[in-house]
């Protein structure tokens, strides 16, 4: 059975793949381009995008403002006729400015985690540009989806539904992370789809839900296709592509991870994630992390108190400082072995699905 196409409004991506937004700097225009040119929708992270510009040290917000610009554009060069996104955090600063930025460069898709993005529908009106929370329960999906109708008549474009095998900022607490029994994806896409179920778009359909989190091959995307998603996100599997925009030894130490290595971590807001245990993490263990500089980049973040500086972390790991910096990873990057090409991967897991759909 061949693979259904992802329809987002008017926008129809021929494989029923976002390859989510991984920050700083992992997903960039290389690599959202390389997915977008594939069929796929490819997403640039908007985390800290700035990072490269000469004066991010001391003009943080508008160096990210220019910095996803360039990479909007760039993108679009090198893919004109693909489907590009944008993966913002509600928990940044500059939110609003990055959205206005975004829209202004006519990115046909905004996802937006890491807090309930209330506010999004007035900032994309008028324009093109579709827009899709990120939810990890039925009851976010509905609350989220009520407010926006009653407030602005919009319906999610898309929602994307995230479980706990994620990497980055998990929407789950510790706790119910190290639990014997853990939420499941699968679950809770279940949960969410019955919760979306009285709402409708405007063309009267579903509101497309996209499954993510965990998913690994072929056969989880047949897995969630076969429970009635309209498609799946992937991040883990799209780093170790010759076309990911992090540094090569970024890349490498998620081949020479093991199951063993991939541990939850406590971001500096209080947000749980999972990362690689590396010296950076050891360091954690037994002490803070002074901050040198703060970035004021995060909403809920005390620089007097936190244990580290996350874009300092984050920024360190994707230009190869790996020992010293911070890598998120999703739960399944032991079972990485190679680089490969955007197009080989891609090939891959559309042919493994297809196969496992019948």
């Amino acid at each position: 059975m061949k693979l259904p196409s992802l329809r987002i409004g008017d926008l129809i991506a021929n494989i029923p793949i976002i390859q989510g937004g991984m920050g700083v700097g992992v997903s960039l225009s290389g690599l959202a381009s390389a997915v977008a040119n594939e069929g796929g929708v490819g997403v640039i992270s908007g985390v800290q995008v700035g990072y490269r510009e000469s004066d991010f040290e001391t003009n943080c917000d508008e160096a990210n403002v220019r910095g996803l610009i360039k990479e909007i554009r760039k993108a679009r060069e090198l893919s004109p006729d693909g489907i590009l996104g944008v993966n913002l955090l509600v928990a940044i600063n500059n939110y609003k400015d990055m959205v206005k930025a975004a829209v202004e460069e006519k990115i046909d898709l905004i996802i937006s985690g890491a807090g309930l993005p209330t506010e999004l529908p007035a900032l994309v009106k008028g324009s093109k540009t579709k827009i899709a929370p990120i939810v990890s329960s039925g009851k976010a999906a509905a609350l989220m989806t009520k407010l926006w109708q009653k407030k602005f008549n919009y319906t999610p474009d898309l929602v994307i539904v995230e479980g706990p095998e994620a990497g980055g900022h998990l929407g789950f607490s510790m706790e119910q992370l190290q639990a014997d029994e853990k939420p499941d994806l699968h679950s809770i896409v279940k949960e969410v789809m019955e919760a979306l179920n009285p709402f409708k778009q405007s063309n009267g359909e579903s509101i497309p839900v996209v499954a993510a989190g965990g998913i690994f091959d072929g056969l989880d995307i047949a897995k969630y296709i076969k429970a009635g998603v309209s498609g799946v996100q992937m991040s883990t599997r799209f780093v170790t592509t010759h076309e990911c925009d992090a540094d090569i030894k970024f890349k490498e130490a998620y081949l020479n991870a093991g199951e063993e290595d991939i541990q939850l971590v406590k971001s500096p807001v209080g947000m749980p994630g999972r990362a690689i245990r590396n010296a950076f993490i050891k360091a954690l263990e037994s002490d803070r992390i002074p901050i040198k500089k703060c970035y004021n980049c995060l909403k809920p973040c005390d620089p007097g108190v936190s244990p580290y500086c996350i874009s300092t972390a984050l920024i360190n790991s994707v230009k190869g400082n790996v020992e010293n910096g911070l890598i998120f990873v999703g739960s399944n990057a032991y079972r990485l072995d190679k680089i490969v090409s955007v197009k080989e991967l891609i090939r891959e897991l559309v042919s493994e699905a297809e196969a496992a759909l019948g």
